[in-house]
Order: structure tokens, then sequence, then C-alpha cells
């Protein structure tokens, strides 16, 4: 996962700066929180949540199979991105 520097803020930037962080996530879409160096939560403006919420409802109206068929569509995608594309163009 790749995350834009001006998207990490700390746990104590959350608690002392929250408004200003709540208009950054609105510019970013999300914001990722640390403590003590670890990702300790993700701060979604709203009309992000809401993508990713409609998606889920999607994804949870589906039977078994087509989860798993999604998931896989979603992990080779993913693996396609992060590849380079004349690697992924030698594998198909």
């Amino acid at each position: 996962m790749k995350i834009l520097k001006s998207a990490i803020v700390s746990n104590s930037d959350i608690i002392k700066n929250y408004k200003t962080l709540r208009d950054r996530t609105e510019s970013l879409g999300k914001i990722f929180v640390f403590k003590n160096n670890q990702l300790d939560a993700v701060l979604f403006s709203i009309s992000e949540y809401e993508k990713f919420s409609d998606i889920l409802e999607e994804i949870e109206s589906l039977d078994e199979n087509s989860k798993t068929e999604v998931l896989d569509f979603v992990k080779r995608k993913k693996a396609e991105l992060l590849l380079p594309a004349d690697f992924v163009a030698t594998q198909k």
C-alpha cells in the first residue's frame, strides 16, 4: 500500500489538531494515524467512506462463490499494478 507522506499523522497530532486534520482528510480522502510507529487507525472523509461502504454492501450481497471470484480478481489486478508491465505481459 502506498501512503502519501502528507496523509501520515501521529496519534498525538490527531488529539491536538483534530479540526486541521479533519480538513486535510477532506482533501486527501483519508489519513493514516500512527501510534508508536505502528498504523493504528485510518480516518476517512465521508465521501471516501461512502465509496467503500457502497462497494462493501455490493460484495456482501454476493453468494460465496461470487465473493471469491471478486476477491481473486482484485488480487490479480493488485499484482498487475505492482509488477512491471513487461513482466505482466509475459505472464498472460
